[in-house]
């Protein structure tokens, strides 16, 4: 049977003679292969310029939206400027560089009408007709019309698919040895119904793991899981995913180390007792990753956190509510650092750190208002956040140098609320780099934790902040509220990281909120007394 596919786009080019049409037009063929099904394709068996059948391409233009509607390019209308009633054939022509939009042009063959496409892609024009909702990997169309502006992209472009995926660390809850045996394996307990499925499960080899526990003890812990799993399901809204991580780092409890989670708890740097409250050493973790659904034109930590992404925003990945989506696990290593609440407090009470916050969050809501995100003013993490996270930017950087693994294998976790939020307040980042080998790691990384190895990197790190090698331009940019930027003193020669290690997509960073640079320092955490490096 094969996996069932479906063609998108349905204008095909081809690649002699320019036609493009679409599959309905009986312009093209379908020719298959019964022995080479990966040759099946189409043909224009018509071509005036080719010596036989040649096989069309997919044009490569498309339209989306902001809402996540993926749709032909509407090249009838584009080139008719409007509605009309010639239906074509249409050809797509290229100048001598056929890699620069301007020299890229569609022509009507009956009534000679013709528009470069450089057109489309204007984005305060109205080239393109309203979103049309369709959604071409659920072959359906979206209830309602949607209010979002098409916009013309290429095909296989970067922005036309983002994943919107909630990460977790697995954290063991038992304390014993056999708690946590019976949460690694709850997937084939969690089955069982009697006592004596246990003695059956122990003929056929399938606990040996519990060899040395009875079926009394084993019962009673199947029985004590299962009741906090139903007491946990009860809950009306979705879990914190970050409050129990941090309750786990910022109090490590090492009764509850296992296979899957370990910590330990080591002094901090000597020269930085005064800002860091604890140091923990994450010798082995476990990730599980779910992806949910995407987003199109703007990723989601482009606009806001898992949590807070507007709903019209997120993609479903089927058209039912689902019942379960696809994971992946990860084994590793990492850093946690816990920074101190009443330094935190009296950095972010300086004037310096109070305009700059007004500056981020006007710049916040003009990136919002720019993409017709509402309410503009929702989701601003606050300056808090772009201190902890510019800290883990510079470290990350520089730890990357001797850990073993490359930058794009070191991901963040920022622990950032303020006193009154829920769960608060957090102030705390985590280093880590994760495989999918089942062994995880090899620890290059939890290595450069202990206190001198960590004190001499951060030293490191934030000498190298101070400057830039697109200073002054880089300490003097500001977070303007024309809603096209989202960062401070940051670029990628500082502190923009790769895409796979930032969580809110190189947005809320800022120098300046660590060290002084050209622009000044008055608002630096590392910069004031008794905490200059």
């Amino acid at each position: 049977m094969g996996v069932p596919v479906t063609s998108f786009p349905e204008w095909l080019r081809c690649p002699f003679c320019q036609l493009i049409a679409p599959i309905g037009s009986g312009l093209f063929t379908l020719k298959k292969d019964p022995y080479r099904a990966e040759r099946t394709g189409y043909v224009h068996t018509s071509c005036p310029k080719g010596n036989r059948s040649p096989h069309v391409l997919p044009a490569r233009f498309l339209v989306a939206c902001a809402n996540g509607h993926l749709d032909d390019f509407p090249w009838l209308y584009y080139v008719h400027r409007g509605p009309s009633d010639c239906h074509g054939p249409l050809r797509l022509q290229e100048g001598y560089s056929a890699s620069e939009i301007t020299d890229v042009w569609v022509r009507c063959d009956p009534c000679d009408a013709s528009r470069p496409m450089v057109g489309a892609f204007e984005l305060d024009g109205d080239a393109l007709p309203p979103c049309r909702g369709r959604r071409p990997h659920l072959r359906d169309f979206a209830a309602g019309p949607c209010v979002e502006r098409s916009r013309a992209i290429l095909l296989g472009a970067s922005n036309s698919w983002f994943p919107m995926s909630f990460s977790v660390l697995s954290i063991p809850n038992a304390s014993d040895r056999l708690g946590q045996l019976v949460e690694a394996r709850w997937d084939k307990l969690s089955q069982l119904q009697s006592r004596q499925n246990i003695e059956l499960l122990r003929q056929f080899g399938q606990l040996d793991e519990f060899v040395q526990f009875s079926d009394e003890h084993l019962w009673g812990a199947i029985e004590a899981k299962r009741a906090s799993s139903v007491g946990a399901g009860k809950e009306g809204s979705a879990r914190d995913l970050k409050g129990p991580e941090w309750e786990r780092f910022s109090l490590p409890d090492l009764t509850r180390n296992g296979p899957d989670f370990h910590l330990d708890q080591v002094a901090s740097p000597a020269t930085y007792k005064e800002v860091l409250n604890k140091v923990v050493l994450v010798r082995r973790l476990r990730e599980v990753i779910a992806l949910v659904g995407f987003t199109r034109i703007d990723s989601p930590g482009d606009l806001a956190d898992g949590a807070q992404l507007p709903v019209s925003r997120r993609v479903p990945l089927s058209r039912r509510d689902p019942v379960w989506v696809p994971a992946n696990e990860v084994r590793g290593e990492g850093i946690f650092l816990q920074v101190r609440e009443d330094a935190i407090a009296s950095w972010a009470a300086l004037p310096e750190v109070k305009k700059r916050g007004a500056d981020l969050l006007q710049a916040h809501v003009a990136w919002r208002q720019r993409r017709r995100v509402d309410p503009p003013g929702a989701g601003f993490p606050g300056m808090r956040y772009v201190l902890l996270h510019s800290l883990s930017h510079v470290l990350m950087r520089q730890v990357a140098l001797e850990c073993g693994y490359t930058m794009a294998s070191i991901r963040e976790r920022i622990y950032a609320r303020e006193e009154g939020e829920p769960g608060g307040p957090m102030a705390g980042i985590l280093l880590y780099t994760a495989a999918p080998d089942s062994e995880g790691t090899l620890g290059g990384l939890v290595s450069l934790g202990e206190p001198t190895s960590l004190g001499r990197h951060l030293d490191a790190a934030l000498e190298a902040a101070r400057l830039c090698s697109s200073d002054p331009l880089c300490s003097e940019h500001h977070p303007f509220s024309s809603g096209l930027t989202l960062h401070g003193a940051a670029c990628h020669a500082c502190l923009f990281a790769p895409e796979t290690s930032c969580e809110r997509g190189n947005k809320y960073l800022d120098r300046l909120s660590l060290v002084p640079t050209f622009a000044g320092g008055g608002g630096a955490f590392f910069g004031r007394a008794g905490l200059s490096r």
